[in-house]
């Protein structure tokens, strides 16, 4: 049997009546095929998020359902807001070995070792050849959940994934795992068999301003850059009036078109990190860690590098599967470019479709955060911020 994919979206406003409209849609290009996974995603504000899980679950009993909460929603049609979507996949030549990693806030690389061993264990205690992963974004040190995945599956294993969203609230994720709506968690699916992905990362932010020594730092939380507290950054380069660096709000929404880039060896760009609040003393918390000893900058992102950024994500994903043709693609978007393509979102979609074929069934969703390999290439996993992560599957 060949791969069958099916997506389906709705913009109802209804729980029920939109959850019975993506089924529909889903049903009709699976050719009566039962899906082996389906993954959803959904607006926290928009539905009733129990009931979602529930009414799919009453669809397809025996399909492994996983997702999550989101900040904006993708499909084919481009980009969204307070709708859902949903894709399935039957395939007898993959095997789909589910878990979940409970307690982030508590201890993160435990959450991660946790979803990996469960993996491992419905995968007959063998390691998949690929994941995909759905984290909360807000309770904890996500680069910390990458390393606890790396600690059972190694350091090269290859996943992909994007951190729940809350549409842009930032106070409160949910992450599907079958009929459990969870928080605090990570979920994810293991992918083994005969089948082709590849991985696409890119995300074209570029530095401004003059960089600076991480200092003093502890996890996801940067305390000082140059011996200084670590808000003088923005301060230095915005002025100390700047509404940019209040600590009456949070920092993610107002610095998120300014996140700090660490500088990396042998790598073209600088890994992404999304500055999440900051305190009276001026430390930063961040959505993961930055090291001591780290030198980082204040990145800016322009509107056309973005999108050419999607476009070189694309490419790099397509060039892995080595010449076979992409089934479905699923898509993690950082929630920070959508606020900056605004009215160009869906150019960023549409050169991404371009690149990988229009037809190419998609979802996808804006993100808190983003997990991949570094620029794409086969080494190491990585916790992105501000970035394209593009996910191709293939026979």
């Amino acid at each position: 049997m060949a791969i069958f994919v099916g997506v389906g979206s709705s913009e109802k406003k209804e729980t029920a009546e939109a959850i019975k409209e993506a089924l529909a849609q889903v049903s009709l290009s699976l050719e009566n095929h039962i899906p082996s996974l389906l993954l959803l995603l959904a607006s926290p504000t928009t539905y009733d998020q129990q009931l979602l899980l529930n009414l799919v679950k009453e669809k397809y009993p025996q399909t492994i359902l996983l997702g999550c909460s989101t900040s904006g929603e993708i499909t084919n049609l481009g980009p969204k807001d307070n709708s859902l979507c949903l894709m399935a996949i039957a395939s007898d030549q993959i095997r789909f070995a589910a878990g979940k990693g409970l307690g982030i806030k508590t201890d993160a690389r435990q959450a991660g070792r946790d979803l990996a061993k469960a993996i491992k264990v419905q995968n007959q205690d063998c390691l998949p050849k690929v994941a995909l992963i759905f984290p909360d974004g807000l309770a904890g040190n996500g680069a910390d959940i990458v390393r606890g995945i790396q600690d059972v599956f190694g350091e090269t294993f290859l996943f992909a994934g994007g951190s729940a969203g809350d549409d842009f609230l930032f106070k409160k994720t949910y992450e599907y795992f079958e009929r459990e709506l969870l928080s605090e968690a990570v979920v994810g699916v293991g992918l083994d068999g005969n089948f082709s992905f590849g991985i696409g990362v890119r995300h074209g932010w570029i530095p401004i301003g003059t960089s600076r020594t991480v200092t003093k730092a502890k996890s996801n939380v940067l305390y000082e850059l140059d011996h200084k507290p670590a808000i003088q950054i923005y301060q230095d380069q915005f002025g100390k009036d700047k509404k940019l660096v209040s600590t009456t709000e949070p920092l993610a929404r107002l610095a998120i078109t300014y996140p700090l880039g660490i500088v990396l060896k042998d790598q073209s760009e600088c890994l992404i990190r999304d500055p999440i609040t900051v305190d009276a003393n001026g430390a930063i918390t961040c959505a993961a860690e930055v090291p001591e000893g780290a030198t980082v900058y204040i990145m800016i992102g322009g509107r056309e590098e973005a999108i050419e950024a999607a476009r070189q994500a694309a490419k790099m994903a397509l060039n892995h599967l080595k010449g076979k043709a992409p089934k479905a693609a699923i898509l993690f978007n950082c929630i920070a470019r959508k606020k900056l393509l605004m009215n160009k979102k869906k150019e960023e979609i549409d050169a991404i479709r371009q690149i990988i074929g229009e037809e190419v069934p998609l979802i996808g969703f804006y993100t808190y955060g983003e997990q991949a390999p570094l620029a794409g290439q086969v080494m190491t996993c990585s916790f992105h911020n501000e970035t394209d992560v593009l996910f191709l599957l293939s026979d």
